[in-house]
């Protein structure tokens, strides 16, 4: 495998592993720190830190975007000079889950620098990362995608491609409500079993070898409870779900029994307990 120079913002939760991963697959790594602690820890995972987003563009074969909102998204790929530093030819990775018209608006300023990009939202947590099994799905051209590939494998398997660009967005988007609705189903088992005279570590474990069980069911249970389960990920449930609800606003689409189920998730139904 020929090693490229990979360029990186958003070394964070998920952001840090993906680059230990790319700096142990043998990439010259150059990772956005800010401050004096955030670029220790850029250090400690054997990549460069750098403090412009023009230096983590600076002859880079491809860039990685993985902050926590759109909003930061778009701020890092227009508000700075990123895309004007990066070479022609190289390609933007977009991880964040957003809006698909971030990842269209940011293609269309990335086309005059002759730059691809693909957003490929993921699913999964920082042990698939560490596993190398992190899912995604990626949406972009065939010549973007062909691009992006030896960053993606190196921390994800499957990579799904899903469409044209903006197609990755929509089938995160999709896969979160409904796994945020099958929480919210969850939740109401759970009460329904304690209502029953069943406790919830014994529901939740019978489940798995039940018709019940999902992968929703599974994550809980390794957490213990609903409870602790979203104070793990609740926050990235939350802005998720906030954003497939603007989203399906926009574009005139309808939630359905999807927008039901999610209304009796935990994190709504706290604020009443």
């Amino acid at each position: 495998m020929t090693a490229l120079r990979i360029g990186f913002v958003g070394v964070g939760r998920m952001g840090a592993p993906m680059v230990r991963r790319l700096v142990a697959a043998g990439h010259e790594v150059r990772a956005l720190g800010r401050s004096g602690d955030a670029r220790r820890r850029v250090s400690e995972l054997g990549a460069e830190p750098v403090s412009f987003t023009a230096a983590v563009g600076t002859g880079a074969a491809a860039v990685v975007v993985c902050v926590f909102t759109d909003d930061q998204v778009r701020a890092v790929c227009l508000d700075t000079p990123l895309l004007a530093s990066m070479p022609g030819g190289s390609v933007l990775i977009v991880h964040t889950t957003g809006s698909p018209r971030t990842a269209e608006d940011i293609a269309a300023q990335a086309a005059a620098h002759d730059i691809r990009v693909v957003d490929a939202p993921v699913s999964g947590g920082p042990p698939d990362i560490d596993a190398g099994t992190l899912t995604m799905f990626a949406g972009g051209t065939e010549d973007a995608l062909a691009r992006a590939r030896p960053v993606l494998r190196c921390y994800g398997d499957p990579v799904l491609p899903v469409g044209p660009l903006g197609s990755g967005q929509r089938v995160k988007l999709v896969n979160n409500a409904l796994f945020a609705a099958q929480l919210g189903l969850l939740t109401e088992a759970v009460r329904l079993a304690s209502e029953l005279g069943v406790d919830e570590a014994t529901v939740l474990s019978a489940l798995q070898h039940a018709s019940g069980a999902s992968r929703a069911a599974a994550s809980v249970a390794a957490k213990g409870s609903v409870a602790a389960f979203h104070a793990s990920v609740g926050e990235f449930i939350g802005k998720d779900v906030a954003t497939v609800r603007t989203l399906a606003a926009e574009l005139g689409a309808t939630m359905g029994t999807l927008d039901a189920a999610i209304n009796a998730q935990f994190f709504d139904t706290r604020r009443r307990s």
